[in-house]
């Protein structure tokens, strides 16, 4: 398995994927079973995360087995609502104690696996290539917000990866948790974005 950042030519095959995993894409007992993602990241969106740097892929031999989105939490023109709210919540947030604020972090996700490569490792692979990304962008923590119903997520990212409950918040009656992870960066020298991960 090779871990990457996309380029503008994965965006089609990456809005597949995540089209295929989408909250509307599946039913409950699917959601139950493998978790899902939100939101509205189509072809145009993934381009335009892979032109900017804040978008890494899990490739198998030319076939895209995930993907993962790693981004500057204050880059997006028009952030969706969760990522608003939690940019709104971030100096209430505790980060090692300090507040998230003052911290150098990155939004880390959203996740998605091919059905084909879970349970292979795939998710903890690009989980420790953004954390190598992360580090290398001279950031301290990834932060993610998991929403509360999605409790596969949850057990993949707190109870496998080991990362951080720091709070919570709601947007229209959905809520989140939000979760970080160290990037295990210590005074490291900032290196070329594009670096692999």
């Amino acid at each position: 398995m090779h871990y990457r950042y996309a380029v503008s030519e994965d965006a089609p095959a990456l809005a597949e994927l995540f089209a295929a995993h989408h909250y509307d894409a599946l039913t409950e007992r699917a959601r139950a079973d493998q978790g899902f993602v939100q939101g509205a990241l189509d072809v145009v969106a993934l381009r335009s995360m892979a032109d900017e740097g804040s978008l890494l892929v899990a490739e198998d031999s030319g076939r895209r087995a995930g993907l993962l989105g790693l981004a500057e939490p204050g880059s997006m023109a028009t952030p969706p609502p969760p990522v608003e709210a939690l940019l709104h919540a971030q100096d209430a947030l505790q980060w090692r104690g300090q507040p998230l604020g003052t911290t150098r972090w990155l939004l880390y996700g959203p996740v998605v696996v091919a059905d084909e490569y879970r349970g292979k490792g795939v998710a903890r692979g690009l989980f420790d290539a953004a954390a190598r990304a992360a580090s290398r962008r001279q950031a301290d923590v990834m932060v993610a917000f998991i929403e509360r119903a999605n409790r596969i997520s949850w057990h993949v990212h707190v109870d496998g990866f080991g990362m951080t409950p720091l709070g919570e918040f709601t947007v229209a009656d959905r809520a989140y948790d939000v979760v970080g992870a160290a990037t295990g960066r210590r005074g490291q020298s900032s290196s070329a974005r594009r670096d692999p991960p």
